[in-house]
């Protein structure tokens, strides 16, 4: 199973960035992703997540409208869109696959398959 995570940079606040993970060998063709994100000296938090069907999604209260997640089927992909970022959005992010639930989670324990992450930094 591989998770690869790509896009991240160096933005200014207000600006926007892509984030991609190509995904391959998952067990399960319906699963869902999620993004995560890990700033330093802190816990790994949820960002998004999405169902296959991308009919569901799941949003933390600081992202909401914002980021936008959203994924390829067909090209095995899962996209994250953020726009207007801040300062505090600065982190390591990381895309993750939840091969066996039914619905939509923010828990970390729920995903059983990570990528490398891809550090976001957001400059004032």
């Amino acid at each position: 199973v591989q998770l690869q995570a790509s896009g991240g940079g160096l933005v200014q606040s207000g600006g926007s960035l892509r984030l991609t993970c190509a995904t391959s060998g998952l067990p399960s063709t319906n699963y869902i992703m999620g993004w995560f994100r890990q700033a330093p000296g802190k816990e790994r938090e949820f960002v998004a997540a999405i169902r296959r069907s991308g009919v569901s999604t799941k949003y933390a209260d600081s992202v909401r409208g914002r980021f936008t997640i959203s994924r390829d089927n067909a090209k095995n992909t899962l996209y994250l869109q953020m726009n207007s970022l801040k300062p505090e959005d600065t982190a390591v992010y990381y895309c993750a696959a939840d091969p066996y639930s039914q619905t939509v989670s923010g828990r970390t324990s729920a995903y059983s398959y990570w990528g490398q992450g891809t550090q976001v930094t957001v400059s004032s």
